[in-house]
């Protein structure tokens, strides 16, 4: 008798852990959307939980800081009760920014997922390699391109709108 593989369903997170997270991270992004935010979405995890969960709010508090991960960075932080975030994992739908970058480094985060690439400010590999930098007290593994295409459309949705209603 021959053993077949289980099959793979979307509660089956454990085989797809980045896809699972990243899916999360793409219900942050609409969230923005909604708000008439850039749709940028981002969750932290540590040890399969969910300890951190935001998406951009730069218009909404007036603040250039509000990007998803510092938001979300902050939580993780909150709920640890300790600045560092040995142990967890970012993901975010779009490739990070050289000030998140920088946070993600002094946060002792050990790994960074991203979808969608950001050739105009990426600053974990399009631009800069902030978190590779053997210069800089602390480095992170990174993940690119997880669900990129997903990522990448609400992205390319929203600022499609955005343009075609005289708005940058």
């Amino acid at each position: 008798m021959i053993d077949h593989p289980r099959p793979r369903d979307e509660a089956d997170f454990d085989l797809q852990p980045d896809h699972h997270f990243m899916r999360l991270a793409l219900q942050q992004a609409v969230a923005a959307f909604e708000q008439d935010e850039v749709p940028v979405g981002a969750v932290i995890v540590h040890e399969g939980r969910v300890i951190g969960a935001a998406h951009n709010q730069r218009e909404t508090l007036s603040d250039p800081t509000a990007h998803a991960e510092m938001l979300a960075i902050t939580q993780a932080a909150e709920a640890r009760s300790d600045w560092r975030l040995n142990g967890c994992t970012l993901y975010v739908t779009l490739e990070p920014c050289p000030m998140c970058a920088g946070a993600l480094v002094n946060s002792r985060i050990d790994r960074v997922v991203y979808g969608a690439l950001d050739p105009k400010a990426g600053a974990v590999h399009s631009l800069f390699t902030i978190g590779s930098d053997p210069r800089l007290n602390h480095r992170f593994a990174i993940t690119p391109g997880v669900m990129q295409a997903d990522c990448g459309a609400i992205l390319t949705e929203f600022f499609r709108i955005k343009r075609s209603m005289g708005k940058k």
